[in-house]
């Protein structure tokens, strides 16, 4: 495997605040509104969020023996190529550029502009004029290039963990207004459970998203082995003690069918706590904190359709690699993504963009989790500088889990699964139609 050239100077610290910065995002202050509406009770909602985080820790765990195996530039999609060719890893590419980076930037956009509406008491006719105009600004932003991107991140990244502490904190201090029980763990009458169970944790998993990427920096650290479990394990685990607290804070501080539905759930919580200004405050807080998430996709998703087109493997291939004279930006991938983006905001609402990226992920999250027994099986002289602890066990519960949110999607939502996988596959004959087409011109 290459080593790529990259300095082993990252600590346990510094690898803790990259797993953390990399998966806290927006959806902590929006996925309680659709988390609360599948699992239709307040003490399920707490479950599945933690049950979210469970698996997390156990798929983190899980790819991190990849990304320390093969640590090359790509992630992911270098660890599906190794396993399974070239056409697996331009589908994954293909998902990745067509499916997710957009349509987390639109999902985030269209939640940015709900939150300005409802600060602002503007009119809700300007939902997605607002969305567009708040892409349309991240992709211009970093047309200035990656460092200019990058330092937005740095200073959002501050902002983003501001509104949850305080949230937190002030709410776990405060009265009550809203008393529930833990146990039992049941659905709504309406609702069977299992299907709620498995909605639920679909509706979570957005906002566990990122996971994926926290093995990339197993290059950097300079006790891999050590290190790099500890911070998934670690870090993943805070993560979920912070979700799972910020949400029993919502649930005690407004009642349940005031947050089913409702994006503007945090921010009125945020009210109930502190009052109409300091609500506000925090209101920002997180409008700033979303902002810095949809620049980290913009910033990553424009470079996508760059490296499969750099490698040739799109039509347009000559267009797409296209770069920015003096900031060395690929702006026509940028704009394409930022189109893609702006279709799906004007066709789908933030519950269902965030559940069709989800699943489409999953699908791949799976492979690269069977992978890891592939290889195992394969190459038993692969050099592993970290193995999963507690192998096979902890690899299975993550493809179990990842099994569980497909097949639950399936069942609950049958058009979003077969949309996401018939997007998805499209690529494969793309791939092999432009294949064809660069043998006929050679």
């Amino acid at each position: 495997m290459e080593q790529n050239g990259l300095k082993r100077e990252m600590g346990l610290a510094s690898a803790l605040a990259t797993v953390m910065g990399t998966v806290i995002g927006g959806g902590v202050f929006f996925k309680v509104a659709s988390v609360t509406t599948e699992a239709g009770t307040a003490n399920l909602t707490l479950f599945v969020w933690l049950l979210g985080g469970l698996l997390t820790i156990c798929a983190g765990l899980t790819v991190a023996e990849l990304a320390t195996a093969i640590p090359q530039t790509g992630g992911a999609i270098k660890y599906i190529e190794y396993t399974y060719g070239k056409p697996w890893a331009f589908l994954l590419g293909w998902a990745q550029m067509l499916i997710y980076f957009p349509a987390n930037v639109a999902a985030l956009s269209i939640v940015f502009s709900t939150q300005l509406i409802n600060l602002f008491r503007l009119t809700a006719g300007l939902l997605i004029p607002l969305a567009i105009l708040c892409a349309v600004s991240l992709t211009l932003i970093n047309f200035l290039g990656a460092r200019v991107g990058g330092a937005l991140q740095v200073v959002t990244l501050i902002f983003k963990l501001i509104p949850i502490a305080l949230i937190v904190i002030f709410g776990l201090l405060a009265p009550a207004p809203v008393h529930f029980s833990l146990l039992p763990l049941t659905a709504a009458p309406e609702h069977n459970f299992w299907t709620a169970l498995g909605s639920g944790l679909l509706a979570t998993m957005f906002a566990y998203d990122g996971w994926l990427n926290v093995g990339s920096i197993a290059g950097e650290l300079k006790r891999p082995k050590r290190d790099l479990p500890l911070a998934i394990v670690l870090g993943l685990a805070l993560i979920t003690l912070i979700y799972v607290v910020i949400n029993f804070v919502f649930l005690r501080t407004l009642p349940l069918t005031a947050l089913q539905g409702n994006l503007n759930a945090a921010a009125d919580a945020a009210f109930q706590i502190f009052g109409n200004l300091g609500g506000k405050l925090v209101t920002i807080g997180i409008l700033i904190s979303v902002y810095g998430a949809i620049n980290g996709y913009t910033l990553t998703g424009m470079r996508i359709p760059f490296a499969l087109a750099y490698e040739n493997q799109l039509p347009f291939s000559q267009y797409l690699r296209r770069l920015t004279t003096h900031t060395k930006v690929p702006y026509l991938a940028g704009l394409f993504e930022l189109a893609v983006a702006i279709i799906m905001m004007l066709l789908g609402s933030f519950d269902l963009l965030t559940d069709m990226l989800v699943f489409v992920i999953w699908i791949f999250s799976c492979l690269i989790f069977i992978a890891v027994f592939i290889l195992r099986r394969r190459e038993p002289e692969m050099v592993r500088p970290y193995k999963v602890p507690g192998y096979p066990v902890i690899p299975l519960l993550a493809l179990a889990g990842g099994l569980f949110i497909l097949v639950a999607t399936f069942l609950t939502q049958p058009s979003l699964a077969f949309t996401g996988l018939g997007l998805t596959a499209i690529g494969l004959p793309l791939y092999y139609w432009h294949q064809y087409m660069q043998k006929r011109t050679h």
